[in-house]
C-alpha cells in the first residue's frame, strides 16, 4: 500500500470573503498560518511522511512552509499539476457575483458547467484532466509502503475523491466539503490498482488557537 495524505491549504482573506482565488497569489491570513502549523504538528505525530508534493501557488507554498515549521516534514516538490482551477478574469470576484451573472460556469449545472471556460481560465473538465494526470504521475512514482503528502486546494480534492469513488464531478462539488487544512487519507493498493478513502475532511486535530 501507498498512503497518500491530501491536505487543503490554510485560510486566506479571500476564503473569508467568499472570493474566487483560482491561480491568484492570495496569501494565508494569520488564522491560516496557525492552521498550517497545527496540521504540520499533526502530520508529524501521525505519519512517517517520505515525500511532499504541493501546488506551486502562493497559498499552498505558504501552507507547506508553515506545516514544516510545525513538524519535521520532508522538503517539498512544487508542481502546477495540483493547482486550483484557473478562473481567469473572474479571479478576485465573489462567487455570488460570478455565478449570479454567469451561472453557466457553476460546476453543479452538469455538462454545461463542466465545459464552460471563463475568459483567460480553464473549464472544470480541463482542470480535472490536469489533476488526474498529476495523480497518476504520483502513483507511478510511488513505492509500496511510501507515505506521500499532497498540499493542494478544494477543487483538486473534489476531483480526486470523485475519481476514486466513481462519482460524477457535479455531485462531488455539491455534496462534498473541505475545510481549510482538512486532512484526507487515501491508500493505494499496487496489486489491485484500487484506492480506498480512509479519512476525509478531518480537522479534529486542531486546537482552539488554530480554529478561532
Amino acid at each position: 500500500m501507498t498512503t497518500v495524505v491530501v491536505v487543503r491549504h490554510g485560510e486566506t482573506e479571500w476564503n473569508r470573503e467568499g472570493r474566487i482565488q483560482g491561480w491568484a497569489a492570495s496569501p494565508l491570513n494569520e488564522r491560516g498560518r496557525r492552521q498550517a502549523r497545527a496540521v504540520g504538528r499533526h502530520l508529524d505525530d501521525t505519519y512517517g511522511l517520505d515525500r511532499i508534493v504541493a501546488s506551486d501557488l502562493r497559498r499552498t507554498r505558504e501552507t507547506t512552509a508553515m506545516a514544516r515549521e510545525g513538524g519535521e516534514l520532508p522538503e517539498p516538490e512544487f508542481t502546477k499539476g495540483w493547482r486550483e482551477r484557473s478562473f481567469g478574469e473572474f479571479q478576485g470576484l465573489t462567487y455570488e457575483q460570478v455565478f449570479g451573472e454567469f451561472p453557466e460556469h457553476r460546476g453543479s449545472t452538469g455538462m454545461l458547467g463542466l465545459e464552460s471556460v471563463p475568459a483567460g481560465g480553464e473549464s472544470l473538465l480541463q482542470a480535472r484532466e490536469r489533476v488526474l494526470v498529476a495523480w497518476e504521475d504520483l502513483l507511478e512514482q510511488a513505492s509500496p509502503d511510501e507515505e506521500v503528502l499532497v498540499v493542494t486546494h478544494g477543487g483538486p480534492i473534489y476531483v480526486l475523491l470523485a475519481h476514486v469513488r466513481g462519482m460524477d464531478l457535479p455531485t462531488a462539488i455539491t455534496t462534498l466539503s473541505q475545510r481549510n487544512c482538512a486532512v484526507n487519507e487515501l491508500r493505494y493498493d499496487h496489486e489491485t490498482g484500487e484506492t480506498d478513502v480512509v479519512r476525509e475532511n478531518e480537522t479534529g486535530y486542531r486546537d482552539i488557537e488554530a480554529t478561532e
